[in-house]
């Protein structure tokens, strides 16, 4: 009979074959970014999205859950957060093992999954893209209220790019906001923050469709101006964009050179967007390959 070494499995000891030969180190050609959010049963956001994404730009793509969602392209009918243990546990065995050169963070829901993800992100010297998913681009609350300060204090201060969409940025910055002149406010207050960059997205406002609003260290801020692309399938958007900024560090980017092309990325996502279901479908991913 094989020898067997026993193994933790839900906190349980399971045996595990130890003829079979240890995975190898991943090649050296080959390019990994980590994923850090909740589950989209639907398969158009989240980690879902995120993964697809870093196969779209040529990247492996390794995840840790931190919420399960029911949801399809109609809505979110049910949130499901997992223990804060089973989250640090995922992180700490994909970067034992993997050499991941980016990573981002999405839908994290409560306080004790925002300091757990802090914790494990804090001695990390690899990009790491915060986005704070709170609040729908249509204004369905993602997160438990009390966890808004724990971004402020654990997060923020370890994100080389924030990528708020409007109602995130108020929620963050104290500020209302209605006009580009807000946008450009409320970026200026969560740099004071302690955030190394920002990228506002104006997706949520009529005349800033295609626009998003780039702050990044002592520079000047930018708008960088797209392609409006008139759709009503965008769901998964905004986890898309920080997917392809992250896949893109990963590669090597400088950071204004990742947000331009993630930009461009998800515009020919949203060109191809899949018009499937009953509700808000998403992009298409795969469009490279069309």
């Amino acid at each position: 009979m094989a020898p067997t070494r026993p193994v933790a499995v839900g906190g349980n000891l399971m045996a595990q074959d130890s003829t079979q030969p240890p995975a190898q180190p991943a090649g050296a050609s080959t390019v990994i970014a980590l994923t850090i959010g909740g589950s989209d049963s639907g398969g158009g956001a989240g980690i879902q999205a995120d993964l697809k994404t870093f196969t779209a730009l040529k990247v492996h793509g390794c995840s840790a859950l931190s919420c399960i969602t029911a949801q399809n392209t109609r809505g979110v009918s049910r949130v499901d957060a997992l223990p804060p243990e089973a989250l640090t546990a995922q992180i700490e065995a994909v970067l034992s093992d993997l050499k991941v050169a980016a990573l981002k963070t999405g839908m994290l829901l409560n306080r004790g999954l925002i300091e757990a993800t802090a914790r494990a992100l804090a001695p990390l010297a690899i990009p790491k893209l915060i986005d704070p998913v709170m609040v729908s681009r249509a204004g369905a609350v993602l997160l438990e209220p009390e966890a808004i300060q724990a971004y402020c204090d654990h997060l923020l201060p370890l994100a080389d790019l924030l990528t708020p969409n409007l109602h995130e940025a108020q929620l963050l910055s104290g500020l209302s906001i209605a006009s580009a002149a807000d946008v450009e406010r409320a970026a200026a207050v969560l740099r004071e923050q302690g955030v190394a960059a920002v990228l506002v997205k104006g997706g949520g406002l009529a005349e800033l469709r295609g626009r998003d609003y780039f702050l990044a260290g002592a520079e000047p801020g930018r708008w960088l101006v797209g392609t409006a692309i008139d759709t009503p399938h965008t769901h998964g958007s905004g986890c898309t964009l920080g997917a392809a900024i992250t896949a893109l560090r990963a590669r090597g980017l400088a950071l204004a050179d990742a947000v331009l092309a993630a930009k461009t990325y998800v515009e020919g996502g949203l060109r191809h967007a899949l018009a499937i279901g009953g509700g808000q479908g998403p992009l298409c991913h795969w469009h490279p390959l069309l």
